[in-house]
């Protein structure tokens, strides 16, 4: 395989090496390439040349983006999927600790832990299901909703 890759690097076309001139994208016009930059000027034109592409990429990603702020999330958010998830995880490890129990008190090996570890998974989703579904605010578990004193 080494003297197939050796045999083809003489022969044009089979395998090339990408200089730093084919990935510039452009960037540098053709009497630039020969040579780096003699003056000032040649630097300043550059430059300006750069700003102008920053400044018309940047217009095309500004009207592309335009709506909310993806940047910002609600700490709200972050704090109810913290809850939902230990929630989860609380229910899953209740139950496996439960069937742990059972299985040492009634000398069933694998079983009860199995099944109540299933049981644990199965309250979780349950209680996600639950915390997850939107409510209607006059409804009796609303947290909007008052109790009569």
């Amino acid at each position: 395989m080494v003297r197939a890759a050796s045999r083809a690097v003489g022969k044009p076309g089979l395998l090339r090496v990408r200089g730093a001139e084919d990935m510039s994208d452009g960037a540098r016009k053709d009497e630039d390439r020969g040579s780096p930059p003699a003056s000032e000027a040649a630097l300043s034109a550059r430059l300006k040349r750069l700003d102008e592409r920053l400044a018309e990429a940047g217009a095309n990603r500004g009207a592309e983006t335009k709506g909310p702020d993806r940047g910002r999330v609600d700490p709200s958010a972050w704090a109810r999927g913290f809850r939902l998830s230990s929630e989860f995880v609380g229910a899953v490890l209740v139950g496996a600790g439960l069937g742990f129990l059972v299985d040492h008190y009634l000398r069933v090996s694998p079983g009860g832990l199995i099944v109540f570890t299933l049981l644990g998974f199965a309250a979780g989703v349950l209680n996600l299901m639950r915390a997850s579904t939107p409510r209607a605010p006059d409804s009796p578990d609303s947290p909007t909703q008052r109790r009569p004193d």
